[in-house]
């Protein structure tokens, strides 16, 4: 068996399963799931009729690279997005079965074990487990920058040494962050930037909570667009996006990476052979939802309207303050615990036996470094259910604090 499988993690919604083994809910009140980011607005049915209609291509082989009208799509929707030119579909634009699975298989594309020393993939902290599973597979060693309020979950670049840092091969963004929501900046990227000349690294961008804000004005700015506003090009640069939070079609996995066309051209060698070509019929809705930006606007007013309905309810009892974009609230609990060290999965394990709300404990998000988990003392809540069901949970958690 590969050796590195070792050194994986339980997945989140793993350690919650068995956090909340014996635990019995309270049966007078149904569940309300806010741990996971599973978006749950509806589906548009100009969508679902794409994907009907594309049925018939279920009969021949998808390529690869999938079909010029979807990497078209896809461009077009870049130059409109981050006011862009000159996106060449042909070279750097890559459809992927979702963002999740392109981040792992990018990441075996592009770490080289034969550098002379062990390569060194980077991660903030918190972070999306799949940044570690992937390095770890690829033969890499991981190194967290922690994001904390306190310094308003900026990296911490000065926690590794010279030394370190040329090792460095890949460098995770999230952009808007997971759990934090943090938006990157054009300060941030130049500095981010400026470390990539200096060291030689890739930076890996994932945005897939991009389209998820809250001010049609001030849209968070993607890495591609930070490029181009600084006067660079894309090398080693690539970011990573997805339809499912976007569109509401996280079972249909269809996303796209796009940047550096060297880098992508070695990744579509590595994909050839993995055998990952997206579905005809995903591939004929996905250039339908691409090319559509009015559900989007629709999908943003109903996340506004929740995050403006239960941030002050929330923010009374836990503190809680409006993200820079995505779908979260990423809320302090220690203060409501009487044991500090563990207060995230206590707060969520008698607040699911209490109350029937289940929220994600931020410790399962993140790894001890620098003598802290920056999870701990906090829990991610998900705004993704109907507001209806979002104002009763929060109303749920009010209780819940009340009596602690």
């Amino acid at each position: 068996m590969n050796p590195f499988l070792s050194k994986l993690h339980p997945y989140p919604f793993e350690k919650l399963r068995q956090l909340f083994a014996g635990v019995t809910p309270n049966p007078s009140l149904r569940e309300i799931k806010l741990s996971i980011g599973e978006p749950q607005h509806e589906t548009p049915a100009f969508i679902k009729e794409a994907l009907s209609a594309g049925l018939g291509g279920l009969s021949n082989y998808p390529t690869t690279l999938g079909v010029p009208a979807l990497r078209r799509a896809i461009s077009a929707w870049l130059e409109r997005r981050y006011g862009l030119a000159g996106i060449d579909p042909e070279t750097q634009v890559i459809p992927v079965n979702g963002s999740r699975e392109a981040l792992f298989a990018f990441t075996q594309t592009v770490i080289d074990p034969s550098s002379g020393h062990r390569p060194l993939v980077v991660s903030p902290n918190p972070f999306y487990q799949i940044y570690e599973g992937a390095a770890y597979l690829a033969g890499a060693d991981l190194r967290f920058l922690n994001t904390l309020p306190e310094n308003d979950y900026a990296f911490a670049y000065d926690s590794l040494s010279d030394e370190e840092w040329r090792r460095v091969q890949l460098f995770f963004v999230c952009s808007p962050g997971n759990p934090t929501g943090k938006v990157l900046d054009l300060d941030d990227w130049r500095t981010l930037f400026a470390l990539s000349d200096k060291y030689g690294f890739i930076i890996a961008s994932d945005e897939c909570y991009s389209e998820i804000f809250f001010d049609e004005a001030k849209p968070p700015l993607g890495c591609l667009q930070a490029a181009t506003l600084l006067g660079r090009s894309f090398e080693r640069l690539v970011m990573f996006s997805s339809l499912s939070k976007r569109s509401n079609v996280p079972g249909m996995r269809s996303g796209f990476v796009a940047g550096d066309a060297v880098i992508l051209k070695a990744f579509l060698l590595y994909r050839t052979y993995h055998g990952c070509a997206m579905s005809p019929a995903i591939q004929a809705a996905s250039i339908t939802a691409w090319n559509d930006d009015a559900h989007v606007l629709e999908n943003r007013r109903q996340y506004r309207e929740k995050f403006a309905a239960v941030t002050p309810l929330l923010s009374g009892v836990l503190g809680t303050s409006m993200p820079d974009a995505g779908f979260y609230l990423w809320a302090r609990v220690e203060r409501h615990s009487p044991v500090p060290d563990s207060a995230d999965t206590c707060f969520a394990r008698a607040l699911v036996a209490d109350y029937n709300v289940v929220v994600l404990p931020g410790s399962f998000l993140a790894r001890e470094t620098g003598g802290i988990n920056p999870g701990a003392g906090f829990v991610r809540i998900a705004l993704v259910a109907p507001l209806a069901e979002c104002l009763e949970a929060a109303d749920r958690i009010q209780q819940f604090v009340s009596k602690l």
